[in-house]
């Protein structure tokens, strides 16, 4: 079975005011932080990042849907999910710039980014057979997009699972292009979702634009997955911007074509209006909310540059118990590198 939940108006959904509100916050978060982000980029802060405008509404609503004990798997465009489950912003900053990636230490049960294109989905996979194994009450919500699902991880990942009743949530973020391929040139399936049914359990498609019903879905399928059975969840986005800072998607797409208005809308303009509708946003809230999260931002990267810079050994040392001679042959030729006369000092 396939459902697709979309758009009820606020007094009939199961959403308090509050987290409606609260959600309205997350997704101004998010966008100040990518906004921020891009520009730092632009300037050389840091060598590349991943945009993520337009898919704002469909992250922060799978992210409020997660409990305290649950755990997320993400990928390196899940920033805006990563936020508002609680990753400081200057944690993501400092990933950016080529730091551990929790610098913060924080005690979430976050995974580290996945880059390489769907490898963590076997983790997730095995991270919700694990906690089977335990007799914990946690489930599992692992991050990727509609080109992961061409990717061999992808269908290994979901098979484990659904043979094993692991409780996961397979949270797939179609935004319609895996860099510069559409998504009919990837999969001759008329949706993501169906493929669920190979596996042998449910798929889901709901409104990416729609947060609350992303969160709707998303508790759904987190409280069958904790049931035995598992769940894929296809979110129905758009992304705005390009693929990376090194992408330009004006070579390839002819913007928003073939796609219907409310899936290229902006997710931000578009739920500010329906919260206004609902008499629960007004000018003021909306300025309070953007100046909090200016500050936030303001505040992440000053610790972000205030940061120092990790010391030579952070790179080897703490891949083995014992460094193994090809490691130590590289860290004594840097060692040695670096202590020349003629070479400068990395800063940023």
């Amino acid at each position: 079975m396939h459902r697709v939940i979309g758009e009820t108006p606020l007094a009939e959904s199961q959403v308090s005011t509050d987290e409606a509100v609260a959600c309205y916050r997350d997704i101004v978060r998010a966008r100040r932080f990518d906004e921020r982000a891009l520009a730092l980029q632009r300037r050389g802060w840091m060598s590349g990042y991943p945009p993520f405008k337009g898919q704002e509404a469909s992250q922060v609503g799978a992210a409020r849907a997660l409990a305290e004990e649950d755990w997320l798997v993400p990928t390196y465009r899940s920033n805006a999910m990563q936020i508002a489950y609680g990753v400081p912003m200057s944690d993501v900053l400092l990933f950016r710039r080529g730091y551990p990636e929790y610098a913060s230490e924080h005690d979430l049960n976050v995974f580290p980014q996945s880059v390489p294109i769907a490898t963590q989905i076997p983790h997730a996979a095995g991270l919700g057979m694990a906690a089977n194994y335990e007799g914990d009450d946690a489930a599992v919500c692992c991050y990727f997009g509609d080109g992961a699902t061409s990717e061999g991880d992808f269908h290994e990942g979901l098979n484990f699972a659904g043979v094993f009743d692991a409780p996961v949530v397979f949270f797939c973020e179609n935004n319609g292009w895996a860099i510069s391929l559409p998504r009919e040139r990837q999969t001759a399936s008329a949706t993501i979702a169906q493929k669920a049914d190979a596996y042998g359990f449910e798929g889901v498609r709901v409104d990416g634009n729609d947060p609350l019903a992303v969160r709707e879905a998303v508790a759904g399928a987190l409280e069958s997955a904790r049931g035995g059975d598992p769940v894929l969840v296809e979110s129905l986005t758009y992304r705005q911007g390009a693929h990376t800072t090194s992408d330009d998607p004006s070579r390839y797409r002819d913007d928003r074509a073939d796609l219907p208005a409310w899936r290229t809308a902006d997710p931000l303009d578009r739920y500010e209006s329906y919260l206004r509708e609902a008499g629960v946003l007004d000018d003021d809230l909306v300025d309070e909310i953007a100046a909090a999260a200016d500050e936030e931002l303001d505040e992440a990267v000053e610790t972000a540059e205030s940061t120092p810079l990790p010391e030579q050994g952070d790179v080897f040392e703490p891949v083995y118990e014992e460094l193994p001679p090809r490691l130590a042959n590289q860290q004594a030729w840097l060692a040695e590198f670096t202590a020349k006369d003629d070479v400068r000092e990395l800063e940023y």
